[in-house]
């Protein structure tokens, strides 16, 4: 692995900006707003509760799991979930099973990951009062705009992620600056938000919501970038991820803090029914900017699974899983790929998904089950990972397998 890729550099982070965390970057866009219709009546405790879940969600399986933990597991400086089998293979043939089983999930994610991102962003226009009779979820100015967005990044990724992170990163620096900001206003107006990062209300929306176990999957979209940020180490280098993290995960926590100021500062009754709390805490004159923004960035998003999934056909083919195909490498940078054949596959599977589900709100099942296959299959050779390569106690490899089997299949 190159040297300029491994160090931290700021110029590295902002590429790590645009190729990693495009995924997790979005979910404010439509994870919060889930949990308010899939919770049924909005109080306060279903609020704190939400954001409660999301922060501790967050902080063990993206920041403990993936930041702290898996991102030690590199192969000669590639992630993924191949990567971590070639470590561990030699502890058991058996290991290939979760191997397989979770690069197919991912693969899968890839494919739905870019229509729910974009189709979220372009039904955004709907709250703009210009375009509220044209702009309808599932109608077909939509998925034309959709496909056609869906073409344009397909075709992109022909010259390489460095070229597509170098024009991506600082739009996704601008992205974070601004979920921060929104956050941080809706805050100074409630700054009480501020206990639901207390445990205790997360626990407590689990036990005692009638829902409350069933929320957990609108929860886990929260997290569903976290695997793809372990399949592209090869691009960014383990630091520029790590050191981007803090940021991002700062920028993200404001921002769901602050939408659940704003609905808790609503009056009681309200129906929010169609209501996104991200675009409500937009000031009016910076919506059509902040929709743009999105639009942008959740195009972003789907940057990660992409690049993710051609790392991993990559590593498949070199373990005899996949039949030779042609790889290029657009860049002098080690780890930065391009597979044809694989592009154009993906491409028209984002298609397809697209013209099937046609709404966002459509596709989350799907989104959120194919990634809790992907995350359990690596929790899996993980276990091997921190046993035998790393030589971890017993004791302490047991008990992080117990917390992220739970957590999990609570998820599943």
């Amino acid at each position: 692995m190159n040297s300029h890729v491994k160090q931290l550099t700021f110029a590295g982070m902002i590429v790590t900006l645009g190729i990693i965390f495009g995924d997790i970057g979005t979910s404010p866009l439509y994870v919060f707003q889930t949990l308010l219709v899939e919770g049924g009546k909005v109080n306060p405790a279903l609020v704190l509760g939400s954001i409660s879940c999301i922060f501790w969600t967050l902080t063990l399986q993206t920041t403990f799991k993936y930041i702290v933990i898996t991102l030690q597991a590199d192969n000669k400086g590639e992630g993924g979930i191949f990567s971590l089998y070639a470590l561990v293979r030699r502890y058991g043939k058996w290991l290939a099973i979760p191997a397989i089983i979770g690069a197919g999930t991912l693969l899968a994610d890839g494919i739905i990951t870019p229509p729910i991102s974009v189709t979220s962003a372009i039904e955004g226009l709907n709250l703009v009062p210009a375009f509220s009779t044209v702009i309808v979820p599932g109608n077909n100015l939509i998925l034309i705009i959709v496909i056609s967005i869906i073409l344009l990044l397909f075709f992109f990724q022909q010259f390489g992620t460095k070229v597509v992170g170098s024009a991506f990163g600082p739009v996704m620096l601008l992205w974070f600056i601004m979920l921060g900001v929104l956050g941080t206003i809706q805050i100074t107006h409630f700054p009480s938000i501020f206990k639901a990062l207390n445990p205790y209300y997360g626990a407590h929306l689990l036990m005692d919501h009638p829902k409350g176990f069933w929320l957990l999957g609108a929860v886990f979209l929260c997290t569903t970038g976290a695997e793809a940020l372990y399949s592209d180490l090869g691009h960014c280098g383990r630091r520029n991820i790590q050191v981007s993290w803090i940021f991002v995960k700062t920028t993200l926590i404001l921002n769901y803090l602050g939408q659940g100021a704003w609905v808790l500062s609503q009056a009681p009754g309200k129906n929010f029914t169609g209501v996104n709390p991200f675009f409500e805490i937009v000031p009016h004159f910076f919506l059509l900017p902040a929709i743009a923004l999105a639009t942008l960035a959740t195009i972003i998003a789907s940057q990660a699974l992409i690049s993710g999934s051609f790392t991993l056909i990559s590593e498949a083919v070199s373990m005899n899983f996949w039949p030779r195909i042609t790889i290029k490498y657009p860049s002098n940078i080690r780890g930065q790929i391009y597979i044809p054949s694989i592009n154009w596959i993906l491409c028209i599977g984002c298609i397809l998904v697209s013209l099937y589900f046609r709404t966002s709100s459509a596709m989350t099942a799907a989104y959120g089950f194919s990634i809790t296959i992907a995350m359990l299959s690596t929790t899996i050779l993980m276990y091997y990972f921190m046993r035998y390569v790393k030589h971890w106690p017993v004791w302490l490899v047991t008990i992080i397998l117990c917390l992220f089997v739970t957590v999990e299949f609570s998820f599943l």
